[in-house]
């Protein structure tokens, strides 16, 4: 994927200090497997997950959200609990196919040039991006709003991002740590709002930006994305936020090369005034047997977990017996429904930077199982 050569650059690499290149080579293998693993995943992070991890109190809980050395590695699970007691649910609260259509908001200034509100308030459900506000702009972008992503800096001035929309309705999904400020936030600030973690890190080195995670977490719960509010096309000179002023160096042209890529994929729509026809009808998409051949092929090739085989369990690289109540599917959408039973009731969750790209997987009536990879 390259840039025109006209195209400015604002994001200098934190190590070296220099501006991002204009051109990125992208797998499309990895993005295809990748895909289908989100999609069939649980990206809130859970107690579940973390007791089905080899060593997850001791290991996982002090090096990926406490970040203390005064939490003795978690050895401690009563103050682990009491810091995660808000944040961290039993069983995930949102599963895959749990909504049709949705539609993910960046903050661009390009929102400002067409008025997509009523379009956007016609989604099953919306997700927006940390303190974006939506009162004097809901002709531009709606005025629904069913998650909000945060990333650290949002997520410790909680008093300030959470606007209560819907009266508390809107989820909270921070993005992979919690700190004790936070914490404090949301036991001193009125909050109504759920509020979540956000599991793991599945599009690796491409995933910049809240606005990635955003997508990725759509994706693990919604049948369809759209995308409004993010500058993707080639060319523009500078990216602008609809409500403010740009930060410098803000928007690595590298996620928004991921996004053309998934967009020709046939995995989201892009919606943009900089296009010809921003209300184009995207007519071809990939059949689930097209997607299911793709997947499999694209697995043999990079030698993941359980490559070649249609069963979705063989992609996990470990399978733990479930302690809890199975999910009660009733309330739920039928596509989340037959999911369910696809996957055979189990819940998939992507193992974090696993040099397999497996999966972990929590069964019912099933004996514990570790698969070597």
């Amino acid at each position: 994927m390259r840039f025109p050569s006209e195209t400015v650059p604002k994001w200098k690499d934190p190590k070296t200090g220099e501006l991002e290149g204009l051109s990125y080579e992208l797998n499309l293998c990895e993005a295809v497997a990748t895909w289908e693993q989100v999609r069939n995943s649980t990206t809130v992070l859970t107690k579940e997950y973390i007791d089905a991890l080899p060593n997850g109190w001791e290991d996982y809980a002090w090096r990926r959200i406490n970040k203390g050395v005064l939490l003795n590695r978690c050895e401690n699970r009563t103050l682990c609990m009491e810091k995660l007691s808000l944040v961290l649910p039993e069983r995930p609260p949102l599963v895959p196919r749990q909504y049709g259509r949705c539609a993910v908001i960046g903050n661009s200034g390009d929102l400002l040039r067409t008025k997509f509100g009523d379009e956007i308030d016609g989604y099953e459900a919306v997700f927006r991006e940390n303190g974006a506000p939506i009162q004097n702009y809901t002709e531009f972008v709606g005025s629904k709003s069913t998650f909000r992503l945060l990333n650290r800096g949002s997520a410790k001035a909680l008093d300030k991002v959470a606007e209560l929309y819907d009266k508390g309705k809107e989820v909270l999904i921070v993005k992979t740590t919690i700190h004790d400020i936070m914490n404090k936030m949301i036991r001193e600030v009125p909050i109504l709002n759920p509020v979540y973690l956000m599991l793991g890190a599945s599009f690796g080195s491409a995933a910049k930006g809240t606005g990635l995670k955003a997508l990725e977490f759509a994706l693990s719960i919604c049948d369809t994305v759209d995308m409004y509010g993010f500058t993707v096309d080639p060319g523009y000179k500078e990216w602008t936020r609809y409500f403010s002023e740009s930060r410098q160096g803000h928007t690595p042209l590298q996620g928004r090369a991921y996004y053309q890529m998934m967009e020709c994929l046939g995995l989201i729509k892009i919606h943009s005034p900089m296009r010809a026809d921003p209300n184009r009808v995207v007519k071809w998409l990939p059949s689930r047997s097209s997607i299911t051949a793709a997947r499999i092929a694209s697995e043999k090739l990079l030698r993941r977990v359980g490559a070649g085989s249609t069963n979705l369990l063989a992609t996990c690289s470990i399978i733990k017996k479930q302690k809890g109540k199975n999910v009660d599917m009733s309330t739920l959408r039928r596509a989340a429904g037959e999911h369910h039973k696809y996957v055979k009731g189990t819940t998939m969750y992507p193992l974090e930077h696993n040099p397999g790209h497996g999966q972990l997987c929590t069964v019912t009536n099933k004996l514990i199982i570790r698969k070597l990879n």
